[in-house]
């Protein structure tokens, strides 16, 4: 048995969820790919995936031994573009999960000049605002807001992106203009519930330094974003959405932003979303990873990296570490 061939078998099973995705992948047939699994199970002497024929999940051995290996393929893999001819010449598959909205919004534009500059690579971009598991899901890359990070993961601030809250000139009319983030409580407001837990995202404020929350009257609720935003535009009350989301619609007038920030540190200014990059250990930045974080700091605006740092292994930092 080619031990290695055997493990990079065992990794794609695992990062595309079956064997026949594994076996697409690899260019094999489905009962080839079968074949070599069994014949590693045998020579570790352990079971690491349970399968059925509807089904496919990991072993707890199976995790572990997941966790190991792929250190070694990437490990390989970074060897290999070391002593190339055309190290730059990135390839292979490389998944990035994302918020929705951000990966909406934000990402989904930059793909295009990020695959023109590296051919070779697949790109795969998940979105979701639900739970992220890097092995399970075969992710090399997450950017995630606050609510999503776990313990275990590396993690880095990339970006603060500023919220901007706003309502239609529609309602503004009919509800008056509020001044303040106390003012809030008297206007209708749209609530964002956060899909991985189901809690209603609270809008958080700073006054001096301090941070504080308000308590809102939130008269609708939604888990998409996008759906929020319409909401808002059609009058039905005053959104906190990020300015990736917000500024198209201020630009044409659909909606106006309220509350702008003053240099006044005597008046409240809205909390920003913080965007980090997440990988599942150090040894997860391979070179795609590493080219993609660096190409997002080329192309996110500059305006929200302002507080950030270029991310290397040396300033990834475990989030047990970091926060």
């Amino acid at each position: 048995m080619n031990l290695l061939a055997a493990i990079a078998s065992f990794i794609k099973v695992v990062e595309t969820g079956s064997i026949v995705g594994a076996a697409k992948n690899l260019g094999l047939s489905a009962a080839a790919v079968s074949q070599t699994i069994n014949r590693l199970e045998e020579h570790l002497g352990a079971r690491l995936l349970h399968r059925t024929t509807r089904s496919m999940a990991l072993t707890e051995s199976g995790a572990l031994y997941y966790a190991r290996v792929r250190r070694v393929a990437a490990d390989l893999e970074s060897a290999q573009m070391a002593i190339s001819a055309g190290e730059t010449e990135l390839q292979g598959r490389l998944c990035i999960a994302s918020t929705s909205a951000f990966g909406r919004h934000v990402l989904a534009p930059l793909i295009a000049g990020f695959a023109a500059r590296h051919p070779r690579l697949r790109l795969e971009l998940c979105t979701t605002d639900g739970k992220i598991n890097h092995i399970q899901d075969g992710i090399d890359l997450s950017l995630r807001i606050k609510p999503q990070l776990e313990e275990g993961i590396v993690a880095r601030k990339i970006a603060s992106v500023p919220f901007v809250v706003c309502a239609s000139p529609a309602y503004l009319e009919r509800a008056g203009i509020p001044r303040s983030p106390e003012d809030l409580q008297r206007h209708a407001c749209l609530a964002f519930r956060y899909p991985l837990d189901g809690r209603l995202l609270r809008w958080g404020f700073f006054r001096e330094g301090e941070h504080y929350y308000v308590a809102l009257n939130f008269t609708a609720i939604s888990d998409d974003i996008d759906a929020l935003t319409q909401m808002a535009i059609y009058g039905a009350g005053i959104a906190r959405l990020a300015e990736f989301v917000a500024a198209p619609h201020v630009d044409s007038g659909r909606l106006i932003a309220l509350l702008k920030h003053s240099h006044d540190s005597s008046q409240s200014c809205v909390e920003p979303l913080d965007i980090y990059a997440c990988v599942q250990d150090r040894s997860a930045l391979t070179a795609k990873v590493k080219a993609f974080m660096d190409y997002l700091t080329e192309n996110l605006d500059k305006r929200w990296l302002s507080a950030t740092i270029p991310i290397t292994t040396a300033n990834l930092h475990s989030l047990s570490a970091a926060h």
